[in-house]
């Protein structure tokens, strides 16, 4: 794509271009020419004309004098290439057909054979190395597959999550908004999407109590002093906002995370192993300063919250205290129908400084971890690097109903936070202990599970949490009264009913209650009034036939009960 974007436009600026998950990218000056998606056709020609020149790729390495001459006029190669010479490290290039490239290498061994089936797939600004401070470039994306049946079906994906998007959903079934006089990433929920949001923590509220989890509530905004503690401060304080009070020169932030202030609870009165496990849940708010470009609807806000938990107790009850977390993930993730794995997030061994505590406990919860999944008979891979700065994470991935994969849950034995803040509890020796904190959260953010259930399900949601349930179409005037009776029952039996009875078609409420992805219609003309009965229609256009209402209404009733999946 480089080598092409380069030919038809000489004056362009090549800067880096990886691959990522489901293709690649390359980012591009181009100066004062602009480019729009209408380019891409042309430049995908270019790319099919050149790829029968690439036989190979062929890496040579260079000195930095040499690779600075050859990209004297590439401001953006120049500052990678200094930073290579800096750090000591080798530079390599990289050449394929006509085209050198400041390249570490890595790929395929019969380009001219092997790239046939690529598509480029859109536009976007992205400022160099991900900084505001810096220059907007062009970010060209692009994909490619080892078989044209791979590519189509990936192609066809994404026109439907095109259709799925949470952003157009979110507008179309008036769930979420956002204000440019309240702030980006600052989402606003409407009735319908606040109860869904209330749904979706209700549910796990009900599991965990069940458990005896006990929900806290804790402040939005802490001292510096408690993040600088947990070593949060020293990580984190670039993306955290500062709050400024008119009366005090202490430093404030709003917290980005709940751990800290639950340890205070804790760390609150005298502890006894009687009193152990302690399980304290909290779905307070939430902030981080993301930065203005990497936000996205739901996906990436400003404010959010988790369904978090905080578990204080003995080593001896960690193996427990998981298996019991784990168990109730199985139960949620099962209520929404997702596949999932676990990834075991460990260390990066490349970079102990990023990571705080001693290296042996490391050792020892990594092996701990890889042994409880084992256990438990969780199929898992590795995932170096993807570790939480104070300890390793046990994290569910799922996959939603385009095979697209989120992370979701997560479990975290951490021996570290306890120790930071001077945790303890009297064992049955009468001598102090230092307790294990477990961290648990299964859907993760409710704001960013919504936003994937929302392109899970495409909006149509399962009847339990969909915002109205029923829909009462009356064919005409004439039975409005009867269709306010069956409206009334429905209601009275806790029933999310709404009554369609404005002056318009048949026809008309039908396509309006399918756009707004209601489970079921209830259709009502004079024959139903005349016998009592109601029509039935799903929102995928199902004819139910006629049924009693009651025998109807404890149908719904039985949905919502077992959150059955339609």
């Amino acid at each position: 794509m480089a080598a092409a974007v380069m030919e038809l436009y000489p004056n362009a600026k090549h800067t880096i271009g990886p691959a990522i998950e489901n293709g690649f990218y390359y980012d591009f000056d181009f100066g004062d020419e602009k480019i729009t998606e209408a380019d891409l056709p042309k430049i995908e020609k270019k790319m099919r004309d050149l790829a029968s020149s690439f036989k190979s790729f062929d890496k040579v390495e260079v000195s930095p004098k040499e690779a600075l001459a050859k990209f004297k006029d590439n401001p953006y190669k120049k500052e990678l290439i200094e930073e290579l010479k800096e750090k000591g490290e080798t530079i390599t290039f990289v050449k394929s057909g006509d085209f050198v490239d400041l390249c570490r290498g890595g790929h395929t061994e019969n380009p001219d054979k092997e790239l046939k089936h690529f598509k480029l797939l859109s536009i976007a600004g992205a400022y160099w190395r991900g900084s505001e401070k810096n220059k907007m470039l062009t970010r060209i994306y692009g994909t490619a597959f080892a078989s044209k049946e791979e590519l189509d079906e990936y192609l066809t994906n994404i026109e439907e999550a095109k259709k799925r998007d949470h952003r157009k959903l979110g507008r179309e079934l008036d769930l979420f908004t956002f204000s440019d006089l309240v702030g980006s990433g600052l989402p606003l929920y409407t009735p319908k999407g606040a109860l869904i949001r209330r749904l979706i923590n209700e549910h796990v509220e009900n599991v965990q109590a069940k458990q005896g989890y006990q929900q806290v509530w804790t402040p939005q905004i802490s001292k510096a002093d408690l993040f600088k503690t947990s070593g949060h401060y020293d990580k984190y304080k670039d993306s955290m906002f500062r709050v400024v009070s008119n009366y005090s020169d202490e430093e404030f932030f709003l917290k980005p995370m709940n751990c800290p202030q639950h340890t205070q609870i804790y760390a609150s009165r005298p502890r006894s192993y009687k009193d152990l496990p302690i399980r304290l849940t909290d779905f307070a708010m939430l902030y981080r300063d993301e930065k203005p470009g990497e936000l996205s609807g739901l996906a990436r806000v400003r404010a959010f919250s988790q369904d978090d938990c905080h578990i204080f107790c003995r080593e001896d009850q960690v193996d427990a205290e998981v298996d019991r977390a784990l168990e109730m993930t199985r139960e949620i993730m099962k209520t929404y129908g997702f596949k999932y794995k676990y990834r075991l997030s460990t260390r990066d061994p490349k970079h102990p400084e990023k990571y705080i505590g001693d290296p042996k406990v490391w050792d020892k919860v990594e092996k701990w971890a890889e042994k409880i999944m084992e256990r438990n008979k969780i199929d898992h891979f590795d995932g170096p690097g993807e570790a939480a700065f104070y300890a390793p994470k046990m994290d569910l991935i799922a996959t939603d109903g385009l095979g697209r994969e989120w992370q979701l849950s997560t479990v975290q034995i951490d021996f570290f936070l306890p120790e930071r803040f001077n945790l303890t509890f009297t064992d049955d020796k009468g001598k102090e202990q230092r307790p294990v904190m477990i961290h648990r959260a299964i859907i993760g953010s409710p704001e960013r599970f919504l936003m994937i259930l929302l392109e899970h399900f495409g909006g149509a949601f399962p009847t339990w949490l969909s915002p109205v349930q029923v829909k009462v179409l009356p064919i005409t005037d004439k039975v409005n009264s009867y269709a306010k009776t069956v409206f009334d029952s429905l209601l009275k039996e806790g029933i999310r009913v709404e009554l369609a009875d404005k002056n318009d078609t048949l026809g008309a409420k039908i396509r309006d209650a399918q756009m707004e992805k209601v489970p079921y219609m209830v259709i009502l003309g004079e024959r139903e009034e005349k016998e009592g009965k109601i029509s039935v229609r799903t929102r995928d256009g199902k004819d139910l036939g006629q049924k009693d209402l009651d025998t109807f209404a404890k149908g719904i009733l039985k949905e919502i009960a077992e959150k059955t999946l339609l």
